[in-house]
């Protein structure tokens, strides 16, 4: 099956000039593989030469750090209560070698974060990111006011998707939300968890079908992700893929996706 072209809409200029190198990982519901997508594509970048940080942005149900079995000293509620900075609340991954400011897992209070203060947050993690080639922000599920408001600081938005029907639909609500409020924007879908590639692209042609009769917009394709048992696996041992199994072919899948980002985004 051959994917069709789509052109990305031209951002506006102050969104071109906002989060540029910001890549922002969405879903419109939990359980698709949003995180460790995000700590995959993180590695992903990091072995492709890129300096990456790692931003947990999942204010309600952070746990990029349980994934990964780090215990870092310091993390959002930190910076959130005005004892830390971002910069200071970083931390790296010791093998992968990718930053890391670690949500605060356990606990929903950041979800409730006052807009304002969200702002100040986007705003110093704009700042932090200008001495990185590029941050991936993982964001809430969801189509919450704090997850929209997280987004509009990244320049790209990968939104991640199953074949479930449900998730299909909550990824067409984010999409729909994410355009009505900032037209232009760039947003690309990854189909996690397919069967096979070829499935992963019907899964994605059925949403594509959705955005264009509705929304009259085409967002990309940015990759298919295989479904694989090794990712459970380097997910129970709290270890990135790319490590204890880079020969896997989920890790092939996220490897060839940030390849292409890169290469698109230059």
């Amino acid at each position: 099956m051959t994917i069709p072209s789509a052109p990305i809409l031209a951002p506006r200029p102050t969104q071109r000039a906002k989060g540029r190198n910001v890549i922002a990982v969405a879903s419109g519901k939990g359980g698709v593989g949003k995180t460790w997508f995000s700590i995959t594509l993180s590695h992903a970048l990091t072995r492709a030469g890129q300096r990456t940080l790692l931003f947990d942005g999942d204010l309600g149900l952070a746990n990029v750090d349980i994934q990964l079995g780090l215990m870092p000293k310091y993390d959002l509620g930190s910076v959130v209560a005005g004892r830390l900075t971002l910069n200071q609340a970083m931390t790296t991954h010791p093998e992968a070698g990718f930053d890391i400011i670690a949500g605060r897992s356990g606990s929903g209070t950041l979800a409730n974060i006052p807009l304002s203060r969200l702002q100040m947050l986007g705003d110093d993690l704009a700042l932090l990111a200008a001495g990185y080639d590029r941050v991936v922000l993982d964001l809430g599920a969801g189509v919450e006011k704090t997850v929209r408001q997280l987004a509009e600081h990244a320049g790209t938005i990968l939104v991640v998707t199953t074949d479930e029907p449900t998730s299909l639909t909550d990824a067409y609500a984010f999409i729909k939300v994410t355009h009505i409020e900032r037209p232009g924007t760039d947003m690309r879908v990854v189909v996690n968890m397919a069967n096979s590639t070829r499935e992963g692209e019907r899964i994605y042609h059925t949403l594509l079908k959705a955005c264009e009769g509705f929304l009259k917009i085409s967002p990309p394709l940015a990759g298919v992700i295989r479904r694989d048992l090794k990712v459970r696996d380097a997910i129970r041992n709290q270890t990135p893929l790319l490590i204890r199994s880079p020969n896997s072919e989920a890790a092939a899948d996220v490897e060839a996706l940030a390849e292409r980002l890169l290469a698109s985004l230059r």
